[in-house]
């Protein structure tokens, strides 16, 4: 895993962002209600916001409640249960099946069709003349974007450490601008594993390919909470840089993703 090498005239639009966009309003909503005891004080200020959701919420309920007995409060699922019930599948990190590769990234349940969003790139994102130059320091996780955007995708050491302050930074009262929790064994957003998706080989042939997507600025703040990046510069007007993985083909239970479209730049 290194810098990729994209040449000028590059797309890497494998679906339509309209897709992308939906299938995160789909599975974001569905973490949203399903916590939604935990979001009281985004709601006191979004009265109208908060109507739409205990809609959903007590379609959610009428749906499960052959499945449980006690009505009288909310039964919170795990993340990874949200994904499957939402979209089908899970993905987890766990150790690679190529030798040498260290953690890798497979589908732990479930069935994923093609062009199906299956992960995302966590990360702080910088633009080309920002300073990046001891958080890539011996770092893996750098990603480049098609315009020479940087994502860097380290959980550990200086890399989480900027990660941690820009998001604290951008916090707006009860609203947090993006998760934080993709720095832990325990994602929120079970999603936000991607950069430990390792590339292919004559072996592993690639399965999934990463597909760069900006989020638009109707984007619910509500939910901006599951977004797994960061912008470096606090006076960044343009929209948010996030990097999703596309399947290329079914994949099912129990295989590893192998990305595409990353060369090595000398």
């Amino acid at each position: 895993r290194t810098l990729r090498y994209v040449p000028e005239s590059s797309q890497d639009k494998i679906i339509a962002d309209e897709d992308v966009f939906e299938t995160l309003l789909k599975t974001f909503k569905a973490l949203f209600i399903n916590n939604f005891s935990r979001q009281a004080d985004i709601l006191a200020v979004l009265p109208e916001v908060k109507c739409q959701y205990l809609e959903l919420l007590t379609v959610e309920q009428k749906r499960s409640k052959v499945n449980s007995c006690n009505h009288q409060s909310q039964h919170v699922s795990s993340p990874e249960e949200v994904l499957f019930n939402t979209l089908g599948f899970t993905v987890n990190r766990d150790r690679s099946s190529l030798a040498s590769a260290g953690t890798g990234v497979f589908v732990t349940r479930g069935f994923v069709p093609k062009g199906t969003v299956v992960s995302m790139y966590p990360g702080t994102v910088y633009r080309k003349h920002e300073p990046i130059f001891f958080q890539s320091l011996g770092n893996p996780f750098i990603f480049r974007c098609i315009d020479g955007v940087l994502i860097d995708g380290n959980d550990k050491g200086l890399s989480r450490s900027v990660y941690r302050s820009c998001s604290r930074r951008d916090q707006l009262g009860p609203f947090q601008m993006s998760d934080e929790s993709w720095l832990t064994a325990t994602p929120q957003n079970p999603l936000a594993v991607g950069q430990y998706v390792n590339n292919c080989s004559h072996e592993k042939a690639a399965n999934v390919c990463y597909q760069e997507f900006d989020v638009p600025g109707h984007f619910p703040v509500e939910l901006k909470q599951y977004l797994p990046n960061i912008v470096y510069s606090h006076d960044m007007e343009s929209h948010l840089r996030c990097v999703v993985l596309v399947t290329l083909r079914d994949i099912k239970q129990g295989e590893e993703l192998f990305s595409n479209y990353y060369t090595v730049v000398s």
